[in-house]
């Protein structure tokens, strides 16, 4: 079973309608639009890991890398996660330790598995899915290192039974954005 997240950007596009640097394009309203969202698979095994371990961290933030493949230019597949521990006692996601990280990504060489790192997931125990200043910022990293890498938001409080509370994002160049250039969704 697969999980597909993703921001509504779609809906903010309509919102603005042809309106440059605000979601719209020069196209006109009633021209077929070209499908560029990509799509994040989360498996089943990653979704209840990270839920596991966002429960746990309550009340505070708990951050981790998520493995899988870049399967095609507009499909991302996640099909495991594992926890990374954080400096600081704040309720804020803060740090990503490159050492751990680096020692956890030798050892999951030496498995023979084949999955890279494709992003990163937090937790926001009870206050949903949105990207912070802090957040971005370490989104930026995983960027810098490849440009599809993605961040994924789950509130571990406001998931019941049957819902999820899950997004996943990535950063859009601001000078793009103004350009009224296309960008792609993530679904």
């Amino acid at each position: 079973t697969s999980l597909y997240c993703g921001p509504k950007m779609d809906r903010v596009s309509r919102f603005f309608g042809n309106l440059p640097g605000l979601g719209g394009g020069a196209a006109p309203a009633d021209a077929p639009l070209v499908d560029t969202a990509e799509k994040v698979q989360i498996s089943s095994l990653a979704l209840l890991k990270m839920l596991k371990h966002g429960r746990a961290g309550v009340p505070m933030e708990v951050m981790g890398l998520m493995l899988g493949q870049f399967i095609d230019d507009y499909t991302i597949n996640c099909v495991d996660v594992f926890a990374m521990p954080q400096s600081g006692t704040g309720v804020s996601v803060e740090a990503v330790d490159p050492v751990f990280q680096t020692k956890m990504l030798e050892m999951l060489k030496q498995t023979g598995r084949p999955e890279m790192v494709v992003g990163w997931y937090h937790s926001h125990p009870g206050f949903g899915c949105w990207m912070s200043g802090v957040d971005i910022n370490t989104q930026q990293s995983f960027e810098a290192l490849n440009q599809r890498a993605v961040a994924v938001v789950i509130d571990p409080v406001q998931s019941v039974k049957g819902k999820v509370v899950i997004d996943c994002f990535r950063l859009i160049n601001p000078q793009l954005m103004m350009l009224g250039d296309s960008q792609r969704l993530i679904q």
